[in-house]
């Protein structure tokens, strides 16, 4: 007998795993006209809210608001934490100042990338973890002979990034008196009804912007509060498409998108040193003892890194999203993992990760292979790239302080 509909949902219900809403899902599937959402760490999230396009240029022309509370965040405290960290991280975390944030990256003991992420240093012996994968069981292991408290606060903090030329603006308007002296990845607290919000001059675009975070207790109405002050400078609710564009832009990579990770990688040779994603300059080889040194300084002596981030410009205006990447026309050199059209920088731009010696080496006589859809048909090009830098577009209001108001 084939079991009814009900009867089935019951069977699997020991394995679904239902998609949580975040703190301002109420406020965001009000604003949706797309219906467009998909899977962030285990949360509901808008992948689109009303025009992938449009919040695109809300980022750069004037206030985008991204949920980010899906990202996943640890509370890492105790009289050892600055000592853990530092051998965690590939960065030196005795350098990173009281209220500051430190981008960085950590690796396993052969030297592989097991995530990168932004540590916010709150208090001399308590730090902010964000990232993009879920590490607790890795970061327990690591901590074991430190006096050091490790505390997944996912579900407890919400935050958001709200970016744009008119983010500082926005955020003087709600009356965040003193926002304008923050500088680049620093942290001030601020007040927000009976509690705090702390605010970082952060962001993932390239762009003046900064992030958010508070309990989630007050998490729509720090929304309700900044929506208010953002009416007049142009605020709108932006999905992850549209963020995507402008991490490009500037050049930013993601994890399990531009790079495996150690824990996800399922093939060995997809795994990557620091060096092979361009994150050298982050490792810093004069601190003390930290994961992966030995194989990271080992692999730079011996001169056996196999890979290279490279960021690409390709003639013509079609995104080489997925493409191959070719020498000659007839080597393949390496595969683009994000590409868009750029409207700021009018470039078709990419960033794509090539087999040395190619983008080491060889850095002439590189093709991608592209395929567009012509009226239900592909139509294959072979299409010029060169080696650009990253990023692709720099912005002098992102660092001004105080910034304009726009």
């Amino acid at each position: 007998m084939i079991p009814d509909l009900d009867s089935r949902r019951a069977l699997q219900g020991h394995i679904a795993t239902p998609r949580l809403e975040t703190p301002f899902h109420a406020r965001i599937a009000a604003l949706s006209e797309t219906n467009d959402w998909y899977s962030w760490a285990g949360y509901k999230a808008a992948h689109s809210v009303f025009d992938e396009e449009l919040e695109y240029f809300a980022i750069r022309s004037t206030a985008a608001l991204f949920d980010i509370s899906p990202m996943v965040k640890y509370r890492i405290a105790g009289p050892d934490a600055e000592r853990y960290l530092n051998r965690l991280t590939l960065r030196d975390v005795t350098k990173l100042g009281l209220n500051r944030v430190q981008y960085t990256a950590w690796c396993d003991d052969h030297g592989e990338v097991l995530d990168d992420g932004t540590l916010f240093r709150l208090g001399p012996d308590l730090f902010r973890l964000c990232c993009q994968e879920r590490h607790l069981p890795w970061l327990m292991d690591s901590a074991v002979g430190f006096a050091v408290e490790i505390e997944e606060e996912t579900t407890t903090v919400a935050g958001l990034a709200l970016q744009g030329p008119t983010s500082f603006a926005v955020l003087a308007k709600a009356g965040f008196e003193g926002i304008g002296q923050l500088k680049p990845f620093q942290i001030s607290a601020f007040a927000h009804e009976d509690t705090t919000v702390t605010i970082s001059r952060t962001g993932f675009t390239g762009d003046l912007g900064y992030e958010l975070f508070v309990p989630v207790e007050q998490a729509l109405s720090l929304w309700d509060r900044l929506w208010s002050a953002g009416r007049g400078h142009g605020i709108r609710a932006i999905g992850y498409a549209a963020l995507n564009r402008a991490r490009i832009e500037a050049g930013f990579i993601v994890a399990n998108a531009d790079f495996m990770t150690a824990e996800t990688a399922l093939r060995a040779d997809r795994a990557r040193l620091p060096d092979e994603i361009g994150l050298d300059w982050l490792v810093d080889p004069e601190k003390p003892f930290f994961n992966g040194r030995h194989a990271i300084l080992e692999a730079r002596r011996n001169q056996t890194l196999k890979h290279i981030l490279v960021g690409l410009e390709i003639e013509g205006n079609i995104p080489a999203e997925g493409a191959i990447i070719y020498h000659r026309k007839k080597h393949e050199a390496g595969l683009v993992s994000a590409a868009i059209w750029s409207p700021l920088a009018k470039r078709n731009i990419a960033i794509a990760t090539l087999q040395r010696p190619y983008g080491a080496r060889i850095v002439d006589d590189l093709w991608v292979e592209i395929y567009a859809s012509r009226e239900l048909q592909y139509q294959k090009m072979m299409k010029r790239a060169r080696i650009v830098p990253r990023p692709f577009i720099r912005l002098e209001r992102r660092a001004a302080t105080p910034p304009g108001l726009f």
